[in-house]
């Protein structure tokens, strides 16, 4: 059995291996609770495509170009049949930011800055909106109602956003994004609402907004579940004259939205040409062609 001391020493150890500065005053043993947060490097900061942990390999520049080209994790090493720490480590780090992604909720203060009113679906809470994916489909009496008297009707084109599975995704890429798509449309000459925002909001969700507001497209920005290579991508659905119980086919969607994927700025303006040709062509999804 592994003595407190032995297991302090292993500790010691691992963060001197990360670069974490110890207190001057131990030599020999770690007190955990004397580390300071601001003294652990960020592992999550590490871009895995540039990281190879293999030691000595054959063809490093092969390898690395590989790496390049995939989120995968390659190239990590082992000790005996076990992940190494550092590879362990960075693992449960990034599980830790998809699992926020997920359950925190978008800024109030960030969509009072972007002027966006807040409705929500009939899920009372986050619990329920992941136990319950038929109540983020649905508004009740008052939510409709909001809408009506709030969001000025039959636009040509709907914005809404809504956290979906990763409201991180939506607080790093909203501000981009959303100016981008309306200038863009304004620029084609087409009419578009008020943008809002939806909490505990699922995909069909837009269908029950493009009946309300009568508006000929709805574009439905929402962040995708996350994963262990990025908790910040988002997606958009797009729909011409979306209605409650369609087809999936129907829909035509822009993913990997973020930094490592497709730019805010880039999906904006595509998204926006997107839109227009659907206005033009009267039809979205399978039906339209690009």
């Amino acid at each position: 059995m592994v003595s407190e001391k032995e297991l302090k020493k292993v500790i010691e150890q691992v963060l001197m291996g990360m670069g974490a500065k110890l207190p001057e005053q131990q030599t020999q043993e770690v007190q955990i609770d004397n580390i300071e947060c601001d003294e652990l490097p960020d592992i999550t900061e590490i871009n895995l495509r540039e990281q190879l942990l293999v030691p000595n390999p054959e063809n490093r520049e092969e390898y690395l170009e590989l790496k390049a080209i995939t989120p995968a994790r390659l190239g990590v090493w082992r000790a005996g049949p076990r992940y190494k720490t550092e590879t362990l480590l960075r693992f449960r780090a990034d599980h830790a930011v998809a699992m926020d992604a997920v359950f925190t909720n978008v800024s109030e203060e960030l969509l009072e800055k972007l002027g966006l009113p807040i409705v929500q679906t009939k899920c009372r809470d986050k619990d329920e909106y992941l136990t319950r994916p038929d109540l983020g489909r649905q508004f009740d009496d008052e939510a409709i109602k909001f809408i009506k008297e709030n969001i000025p009707a039959n636009p040509q084109v709907q914005i809404v956003a809504t956290d979906g599975l990763s409201s991180t995704a939506i607080e790093a890429n909203i501000e981009d994004i959303l100016p981008v798509i309306t200038q863009g449309l304004e620029g084609y000459g087409l009419k578009v609402g008020k943008p809002f925002f939806i909490k505990y909001g699922r995909v069909p969700s837009m269908d029950v907004i493009s009946e309300v507001t009568g508006a000929d497209v709805v574009c439905l920005l929402v962040g995708e579940r996350p994963g262990l290579a990025t908790g910040e991508s988002m997606s958009a659905y797009i729909a011409y004259k979306a209605t409650v119980g369609m087809p999936e086919a129907r829909r035509t969607v822009v993913s990997n939205i973020h930094q490592g994927g497709t730019a805010a700025v880039e999906a904006g303006a595509h998204i926006a040409h997107i839109i227009n040709e659907m206005i033009k062509q009267k039809a979205s999804g399978l039906d339209l062609e690009l």
